[in-house]
């Protein structure tokens, strides 16, 4: 048995890369490991979000506080509140993020394959955050 105490591991900022805005990533089992499954969780401020991605056997996001958003390509934005649950299918482009006026944390579970969990591409333009995909 192990037990991760609270606080023992840092708090990092989400890479620019990877994110629009402000965004905090709590590891919280098995971070940057080979193992099957990896989780954190991530809080995102008002209006930020992460780039389109996809991932290899895709991903289960648990909504824990706040209002969030969340798109699959061709897809609507959909709202996600806490207690809410949506899954990604290996290989699904989508993104997640608050909501444009109200924080949003969520835990995110992928498993890895081939030591990969994650394809990042281009960043969500604003314009497509707001729901205008011209």
């Amino acid at each position: 048995m192990e037990i991760i105490r609270a606080g023992s591991r840092p708090s990092g900022k989400g890479p620019e890369a990877w994110f629009k805005g402000t965004v905090r990533i709590d590891p919280l089992f098995n971070p940057f490991d080979a193992a099957r499954v990896q989780g954190a969780q991530v809080t995102f401020e008002p209006g930020a979000r992460t780039a389109w991605h996809t991932h290899p056997l895709g991903q289960t996001l648990v909504v824990l506080s706040g209002i969030g958003r969340v798109q699959r390509e061709d897809g609507p934005i959909e709202e996600i509140r806490p207690g809410d649950v949506v899954w990604f299918g290996p290989g699904e482009k989508h993104w997640h993020g608050a909501s444009p006026d109200v924080a949003m944390t969520h835990i995110a579970i992928q498993e890895v394959q081939d030591d990969k969990v994650v394809d990042w591409m281009e960043h969500v333009t604003d314009k497509q955050y707001q729901g205008d995909q011209r």
